[in-house]
Protein backbone atom coordinates (compact mmCIF):
# COMPACT_ATOMS: atom_id res chain seq x y z
CA UNK A 1 0.00 0.00 0.00
CA UNK A 2 2.69 2.24 1.08
CA UNK A 3 4.12 2.43 -3.14
CA UNK A 4 0.52 3.27 -4.29
CA UNK A 5 0.94 6.18 -6.28
CA UNK A 6 -1.04 9.16 -4.73
CA UNK A 7 -2.76 10.97 -7.40
CA UNK A 8 -4.15 14.73 -6.34
CA UNK A 9 -7.39 15.54 -8.93
CA UNK A 10 -8.40 19.00 -9.60
CA UNK A 11 -12.02 19.24 -10.25
CA UNK A 12 -11.90 22.24 -12.68
CA UNK A 13 -15.26 23.68 -13.63
CA UNK A 14 -17.69 23.16 -11.41
CA UNK A 15 -20.18 23.58 -13.68
CA UNK A 16 -18.86 21.45 -16.26
CA UNK A 17 -18.42 17.67 -16.54
CA UNK A 18 -15.30 17.38 -14.47
CA UNK A 19 -16.42 16.50 -11.26
CA UNK A 20 -18.94 13.53 -13.19
CA UNK A 21 -15.90 12.20 -15.10
CA UNK A 22 -14.10 12.15 -12.01
CA UNK A 23 -16.75 10.94 -9.71
CA UNK A 24 -17.21 8.07 -12.65
CA UNK A 25 -13.95 6.94 -12.79
CA UNK A 26 -13.34 6.43 -9.18
CA UNK A 27 -16.91 4.62 -8.89
CA UNK A 28 -15.11 1.62 -10.59
CA UNK A 29 -13.50 0.18 -7.10
CA UNK A 30 -10.75 -1.68 -9.12
CA UNK A 31 -8.87 1.96 -9.68
CA UNK A 32 -8.14 1.85 -5.73
CA UNK A 33 -6.12 -0.77 -6.77
CA UNK A 34 -3.80 1.01 -9.06
CA UNK A 35 -3.59 4.52 -6.95
CA UNK A 36 -4.52 6.49 -3.82
CA UNK A 37 -6.90 9.07 -5.01
CA UNK A 38 -6.95 12.56 -3.59
CA UNK A 39 -9.80 15.27 -4.98
CA UNK A 40 -9.40 19.03 -3.87
CA UNK A 41 -12.49 20.51 -4.06
CA UNK A 42 -15.17 20.10 -1.66
CA UNK A 43 -17.82 17.67 0.01
CA UNK A 44 -20.93 19.92 -0.76
CA UNK A 45 -20.48 20.28 -4.54
CA UNK A 46 -19.28 16.66 -5.03
CA UNK A 47 -22.15 15.40 -3.40
CA UNK A 48 -24.18 17.85 -5.74
CA UNK A 49 -22.80 16.04 -8.84
CA UNK A 50 -22.57 12.87 -7.03
CA UNK A 51 -26.83 13.35 -6.51
CA UNK A 52 -27.67 14.34 -9.97
CA UNK A 53 -26.04 11.22 -11.32
CA UNK A 54 -27.66 8.99 -9.12
CA UNK A 55 -24.27 7.74 -7.40
CA UNK A 56 -25.07 8.13 -3.79
CA UNK A 57 -22.99 4.92 -3.12
CA UNK A 58 -20.12 6.48 -3.33
CA UNK A 59 -18.30 7.96 0.24
CA UNK A 60 -15.75 10.96 0.27
CA UNK A 61 -13.41 10.03 2.88
CA UNK A 62 -12.41 13.71 4.11
CA UNK A 63 -9.00 14.63 4.86
CA UNK A 64 -6.94 17.67 5.75
CA UNK A 65 -3.51 17.14 3.82
CA UNK A 66 -2.15 13.82 1.68
CA UNK A 67 -0.47 12.11 4.36
CA UNK A 68 -4.07 11.17 6.35
CA UNK A 69 -5.50 9.94 2.82
CA UNK A 70 -6.64 6.03 2.84
CA UNK A 71 -5.58 4.25 0.03
CA UNK A 72 -9.14 1.88 -0.21
CA UNK A 73 -11.27 5.07 -0.40
CA UNK A 74 -11.67 8.43 -2.47
CA UNK A 75 -10.13 11.01 -0.36
CA UNK A 76 -11.29 14.70 -0.33
CA UNK A 77 -9.71 17.55 0.44
CA UNK A 78 -12.08 20.35 1.49
CA UNK A 79 -10.62 23.72 -0.11
CA UNK A 80 -12.87 26.00 0.99
CA UNK A 81 -16.07 26.73 3.66
CA UNK A 82 -18.51 28.48 1.53
CA UNK A 83 -21.50 27.24 0.29
CA UNK A 84 -21.81 27.13 -3.56
CA UNK A 85 -24.29 27.68 -6.08
CA UNK A 86 -24.24 25.30 -8.86
CA UNK A 87 -25.39 26.52 -12.32
CA UNK A 88 -24.62 23.01 -14.73
CA UNK A 89 -24.16 24.40 -18.16
CA UNK A 90 -23.71 27.82 -17.12
CA UNK A 91 -20.25 29.38 -17.93
CA UNK A 92 -19.65 32.10 -15.18
CA UNK A 93 -16.88 33.57 -12.60
CA UNK A 94 -18.33 31.04 -9.52
CA UNK A 95 -16.87 27.82 -12.02
CA UNK A 96 -13.54 30.37 -12.74
CA UNK A 97 -13.17 31.50 -8.94
CA UNK A 98 -13.27 27.56 -7.47
CA UNK A 99 -11.51 25.61 -10.45
CA UNK A 100 -8.99 28.13 -9.20
CA UNK A 101 -8.72 27.18 -5.71
CA UNK A 102 -8.69 23.73 -6.29
CA UNK A 103 -5.69 23.94 -8.35
CA UNK A 104 -3.93 25.82 -6.29
CA UNK A 105 -4.23 24.09 -3.21
CA UNK A 106 -3.82 21.01 -5.52
CA UNK A 107 -0.09 22.05 -6.79
CA UNK A 108 0.70 23.45 -3.33
CA UNK A 109 0.66 19.51 -2.63
CA UNK A 110 2.20 18.38 -5.74
CA UNK A 111 4.86 21.06 -5.64
CA UNK A 112 5.55 20.07 -1.70
CA UNK A 113 6.16 16.12 -2.80
CA UNK A 114 3.16 15.47 -0.57
CA UNK A 115 1.31 13.65 -3.40
CA UNK A 116 3.18 12.07 -6.79
CA UNK A 117 0.83 13.45 -9.37
CA UNK A 118 -2.07 15.72 -10.58
CA UNK A 119 -4.66 15.03 -12.73
CA UNK A 120 -6.53 18.00 -13.89
CA UNK A 121 -9.83 18.28 -14.85
CA UNK A 122 -11.36 20.61 -17.90
CA UNK A 123 -11.06 24.66 -16.75
CA UNK A 124 -12.57 27.25 -19.03
CA UNK A 125 -9.49 29.44 -19.74
CA UNK A 126 -11.98 32.68 -19.57
CA UNK A 127 -13.29 32.79 -16.26
CA UNK A 128 -10.87 31.42 -14.42
CA UNK A 129 -8.82 34.49 -15.15
CA UNK A 130 -8.19 36.81 -11.96
CA UNK A 131 -5.16 38.15 -10.01
CA UNK A 132 -3.75 34.79 -9.16
CA UNK A 133 -4.54 33.64 -12.53
CA UNK A 134 -2.64 35.09 -16.18
CA UNK A 135 -2.08 32.38 -18.27
CA UNK A 136 -3.31 30.89 -20.86
CA UNK A 137 -4.11 27.42 -19.50
CA UNK A 138 -3.14 24.96 -17.18
CA UNK A 139 0.17 24.18 -19.08
CA UNK A 140 1.78 28.00 -18.81
CA UNK A 141 0.31 27.90 -14.88
CA UNK A 142 2.37 25.00 -14.09
CA UNK A 143 5.47 25.58 -16.02
CA UNK A 144 5.59 28.68 -13.48
CA UNK A 145 4.79 26.42 -10.37
CA UNK A 146 7.71 23.69 -11.77
CA UNK A 147 9.94 26.73 -12.49
CA UNK A 148 10.48 24.79 -15.49
CA UNK A 149 12.39 26.79 -18.55
CA UNK A 150 10.46 25.06 -20.83
CA UNK A 151 7.72 22.34 -21.03
CA UNK A 152 5.86 20.52 -23.83
CA UNK A 153 1.97 19.90 -24.36
CA UNK A 154 2.30 16.41 -25.53
CA UNK A 155 -0.61 14.61 -26.39
CA UNK A 156 -0.36 10.72 -25.92
CA UNK A 157 -2.43 7.61 -26.50
CA UNK A 158 -1.51 4.30 -27.28
CA UNK A 159 -1.28 4.84 -30.99
CA UNK A 160 -0.34 8.51 -31.46
CA UNK A 161 1.94 11.24 -29.04
CA UNK A 162 1.85 14.85 -30.35
CA UNK A 163 3.89 17.19 -29.12
CA UNK A 164 3.33 21.04 -30.48
CA UNK A 165 6.07 23.92 -30.81
CA UNK A 166 4.05 26.69 -30.25
CA UNK A 167 0.62 26.36 -27.46
CA UNK A 168 -2.44 28.71 -27.15
CA UNK A 169 -1.49 31.49 -29.08
CA UNK A 170 -3.50 33.03 -31.90
CA UNK A 171 -2.55 31.04 -35.64
CA UNK A 172 -1.50 34.67 -36.98
CA UNK A 173 1.19 34.64 -33.88
CA UNK A 174 2.18 31.55 -35.06
CA UNK A 175 5.00 31.94 -37.90
CA UNK A 176 6.91 34.33 -35.96
CA UNK A 177 6.93 32.45 -32.68
CA UNK A 178 8.57 29.28 -34.37
CA UNK A 179 12.29 29.18 -34.12
CA UNK A 180 15.29 26.88 -34.76
CA UNK A 181 16.27 27.05 -31.55
CA UNK A 182 12.54 26.58 -30.39
CA UNK A 183 12.55 23.59 -32.27
CA UNK A 184 15.07 21.98 -31.27
CA UNK A 185 14.20 22.43 -27.80
CA UNK A 186 10.75 20.57 -28.21
CA UNK A 187 12.72 17.88 -29.82
CA UNK A 188 14.78 17.58 -26.76
CA UNK A 189 11.80 17.83 -24.61
CA UNK A 190 9.79 15.36 -26.61
CA UNK A 191 13.21 12.47 -26.95
CA UNK A 192 13.81 13.04 -23.29
CA UNK A 193 10.63 12.09 -22.60
CA UNK A 194 10.31 9.28 -24.30
CA UNK A 195 13.13 8.02 -22.74
CA UNK A 196 12.12 8.92 -19.40
CA UNK A 197 8.90 8.34 -19.06
CA UNK A 198 7.74 6.06 -21.56
CA UNK A 199 11.01 3.76 -21.57
CA UNK A 200 11.55 3.77 -25.75
CA UNK A 201 15.15 3.52 -25.82
CA UNK A 202 15.78 4.98 -29.10
CA UNK A 203 12.39 7.34 -29.88
CA UNK A 204 12.16 8.52 -33.65
CA UNK A 205 10.30 11.53 -34.36
CA UNK A 206 8.45 13.29 -36.87
CA UNK A 207 8.42 17.09 -37.72
CA UNK A 208 5.51 18.50 -39.47
CA UNK A 209 6.21 21.77 -41.72
CA UNK A 210 4.25 24.41 -40.92
CA UNK A 211 2.76 25.46 -44.73
CA UNK A 212 0.56 23.20 -47.12
CA UNK A 213 2.23 20.52 -48.20
CA UNK A 214 5.52 21.63 -46.36
CA UNK A 215 5.68 24.76 -48.41
CA UNK A 216 6.18 22.56 -52.21
CA UNK A 217 9.93 23.16 -52.23
CA UNK A 218 9.93 26.94 -51.29
CA UNK A 219 6.75 27.94 -53.35
CA UNK A 220 4.34 28.29 -50.21
CA UNK A 221 6.96 29.83 -47.83
CA UNK A 222 10.57 29.61 -46.67
CA UNK A 223 10.03 28.49 -43.17
CA UNK A 224 10.77 25.01 -43.73
CA UNK A 225 13.92 26.27 -45.17
CA UNK A 226 14.86 28.44 -43.64
CA UNK A 227 14.09 27.28 -39.91
CA UNK A 228 12.47 23.83 -39.79
CA UNK A 229 14.86 22.13 -41.76
CA UNK A 230 18.37 23.56 -40.12
CA UNK A 231 16.27 22.66 -36.71
CA UNK A 232 15.68 19.09 -37.79
CA UNK A 233 19.34 18.53 -38.60
CA UNK A 234 20.38 20.51 -35.84
CA UNK A 235 18.50 18.28 -33.54
CA UNK A 236 19.71 14.67 -35.38
CA UNK A 237 23.62 16.05 -34.76
CA UNK A 238 23.10 15.56 -31.15
CA UNK A 239 21.60 12.18 -31.07
CA UNK A 240 17.74 12.91 -31.85
CA UNK A 241 16.27 10.61 -34.11
CA UNK A 242 13.86 12.85 -36.22
CA UNK A 243 12.85 13.39 -39.70
CA UNK A 244 10.90 16.07 -41.46
CA UNK A 245 9.31 18.24 -42.21
CA UNK A 246 6.33 16.25 -43.65
CA UNK A 247 3.70 17.89 -44.84
CA UNK A 248 0.75 17.71 -42.49
CA UNK A 249 -2.44 16.05 -44.62
CA UNK A 250 -1.01 13.67 -45.79
CA UNK A 251 1.48 12.53 -43.11
CA UNK A 252 -1.77 11.56 -41.06
CA UNK A 253 -4.09 10.74 -43.80
CA UNK A 254 -2.11 8.21 -45.14
CA UNK A 255 -0.44 6.98 -41.95
CA UNK A 256 2.87 7.67 -42.16
CA UNK A 257 2.08 8.84 -37.92
CA UNK A 258 2.49 5.06 -37.24
CA UNK A 259 5.97 4.99 -37.88
CA UNK A 260 6.69 6.77 -34.95
CA UNK A 261 7.36 7.36 -31.69
CA UNK A 262 5.83 10.69 -31.56
CA UNK A 263 5.35 13.61 -33.76
CA UNK A 264 6.30 17.45 -33.18
CA UNK A 265 3.58 19.94 -35.26
CA UNK A 266 4.47 23.28 -35.34
CA UNK A 267 0.87 24.97 -34.02
CA UNK A 268 -1.51 23.94 -31.82
CA UNK A 269 -4.77 22.46 -34.22
CA UNK A 270 -2.30 21.03 -36.54
CA UNK A 271 -1.30 18.91 -34.41
CA UNK A 272 -4.38 18.53 -31.91
CA UNK A 273 -7.30 18.33 -34.80
CA UNK A 274 -5.48 15.05 -35.92
CA UNK A 275 -5.07 13.77 -32.38
CA UNK A 276 -8.44 14.33 -31.05
CA UNK A 277 -9.58 12.45 -34.70
CA UNK A 278 -7.55 9.61 -33.96
CA UNK A 279 -7.93 9.23 -30.37
CA UNK A 280 -10.54 11.31 -29.01
CA UNK A 281 -11.71 9.27 -26.51
CA UNK A 282 -8.93 7.44 -25.01
CA UNK A 283 -6.65 10.82 -25.67
CA UNK A 284 -4.36 12.19 -23.08
CA UNK A 285 -2.74 15.75 -22.36
CA UNK A 286 0.21 15.48 -20.53
CA UNK A 287 3.11 17.94 -19.71
CA UNK A 288 6.69 17.22 -20.73
CA UNK A 289 9.41 19.25 -19.27
CA UNK A 290 7.73 19.83 -15.76
CA UNK A 291 9.94 18.45 -12.55
CA UNK A 292 6.64 16.51 -11.56
CA UNK A 293 3.81 14.72 -13.53
CA UNK A 294 0.51 16.21 -14.67
CA UNK A 295 -1.80 15.23 -16.72
CA UNK A 296 -5.69 15.71 -18.07
CA UNK A 297 -7.97 14.35 -20.33
CA UNK A 298 -8.26 15.64 -23.45
CA UNK A 299 -11.65 16.96 -23.73
CA UNK A 300 -12.77 20.51 -22.23
CA UNK A 301 -15.92 21.41 -19.81
CA UNK A 302 -18.15 20.38 -22.07
CA UNK A 303 -21.07 22.93 -20.45
CA UNK A 304 -23.69 21.53 -23.20
CA UNK A 305 -23.68 18.05 -21.61
CA UNK A 306 -23.03 18.83 -18.10
CA UNK A 307 -25.11 17.06 -15.89
CA UNK A 308 -26.83 15.00 -18.36
CA UNK A 309 -25.12 11.94 -17.01
CA UNK A 310 -24.11 11.48 -20.81
CA UNK A 311 -20.42 12.29 -20.14
CA UNK A 312 -17.74 9.53 -21.61
CA UNK A 313 -15.09 9.34 -18.42
CA UNK A 314 -12.74 7.51 -20.54
CA UNK A 315 -10.26 9.98 -20.98
CA UNK A 316 -10.29 10.94 -17.86
CA UNK A 317 -9.43 7.34 -16.27
CA UNK A 318 -6.49 7.22 -19.26
CA UNK A 319 -4.89 10.37 -17.79
CA UNK A 320 -5.10 8.56 -14.36
CA UNK A 321 -3.69 5.41 -15.79
CA UNK A 322 -0.64 7.42 -17.71
CA UNK A 323 0.07 9.81 -14.27
CA UNK A 324 0.54 6.43 -12.69
CA UNK A 325 2.45 4.93 -15.21
CA UNK A 326 5.01 7.91 -15.49
CA UNK A 327 5.10 8.10 -12.09
CA UNK A 328 6.50 4.26 -11.38
CA UNK A 329 8.69 4.80 -14.32
CA UNK A 330 10.80 7.49 -13.01
CA UNK A 331 10.36 5.34 -9.97
CA UNK A 332 11.99 2.67 -11.94
CA UNK A 333 14.82 4.85 -13.31
CA UNK A 334 15.78 6.63 -10.48
CA UNK A 335 16.48 3.01 -8.48
CA UNK A 336 18.15 1.99 -11.49
CA UNK A 337 20.36 5.24 -11.67
CA UNK A 338 20.91 4.80 -7.76
CA UNK A 339 22.23 1.00 -8.34
CA UNK A 340 24.79 2.12 -11.18
CA UNK A 341 26.12 4.29 -8.38
CA UNK A 342 26.61 1.72 -6.33
CA UNK A 343 29.68 -0.85 -5.89
CA UNK A 344 29.74 -3.97 -3.72
CA UNK A 345 26.98 -2.49 -1.98
CA UNK A 346 28.23 1.04 -1.46
CA UNK A 347 26.91 4.28 -2.58
CA UNK A 348 30.00 5.45 -4.59
CA UNK A 349 30.81 9.36 -4.42
CA UNK A 350 33.94 9.81 -5.66
CA UNK A 351 36.66 8.71 -8.78
CA UNK A 352 38.98 7.01 -5.85
CA UNK A 353 35.93 5.38 -4.23
CA UNK A 354 35.96 3.65 -7.65
CA UNK A 355 39.26 2.74 -7.55
CA UNK A 356 39.43 1.61 -4.12
CA UNK A 357 36.48 -1.19 -4.65
CA UNK A 358 38.33 -1.98 -7.80
CA UNK A 359 41.44 -2.67 -5.85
Amino acid sequence: MSDKVKIGISIGDVNGIGLEVILKTFAENKMLDYCTPIIYGHTKVASFHRKALHMNDLVFNVIHQPADANPRKVNMVNCWEEDVKIDLGVANETGGKYALLSLQRATDDLVSGAIDALVTAPINKNNIQSENFNFPGHTEYLQERSGSNDVLMFLISETLRVGVVTGHIPVFEVPKAISREKIVKKLQLINESLKKDFWIEKPKIAVLGLNPHASDNGLLGKEEAEIISPAIQEAFDKGIICFGPYPADGFFGNGTYTQFDAVLAMYHDQGLIPFKTIAFSTGVNYTAGLKFVRTSPDHGTGYDIAGKNIADPTSFMEAVFAAIHIVKHRREQEKLLGNQLRSGGKLVETASDVKDDAN
